[in-house]
């Protein structure tokens, strides 16, 4: 159910799971970004400060054009959508992950996101 503090997407995205985002993090996205403040940019950039900015900005990361031309802002539903199938999402993006097919996993991630990357 939605609570005060959290604002139902239109397209219905499901309660995530922050405990077992982390763990499906740690598996599937920790090999190539990391989440913390200051933290480095691997393969992908560091994923701070992810919700409300725009695609392509962190400094010191080399993106792809199609990335930076994207300019999408990230937040629950954009994140949801690009995470079935980011070269769908972002055609050209070097981000090499197939994406998560299950809006459950998708969910956790993103609830998981949501505090480690704040």
């Amino acid at each position: 159910g939605a609570s005060s503090t959290y604002s139902a997407p239109s397209m219905g995205i499901p309660e995530g799971d922050a405990k077992a985002g982390a763990k499906i993090f740690k598996v599937k996205c920790a090999t190539c970004h990391t989440v913390e403040k200051g933290g480095a940019s691997k393969t992908g950039p560091n994923l701070y400060g992810l919700f409300g900015r725009k695609s392509g900005t962190v400094e010191g990361y080399s993106y792809t054009q199609a990335n930076r031309d994207k300019g999408v802002i990230w937040n629950d539903d954009t994140l949801f959508d690009y995470l079935e199938n980011p070269k769908k999402y972002i055609p050209g993006t070097k981000m090499a992950f197939a994406g998560f097919k299950k809006p459950a996993e998708r969910a956790n991630v993103i609830a998981y996101l949501k505090e480690a990357t704040a």
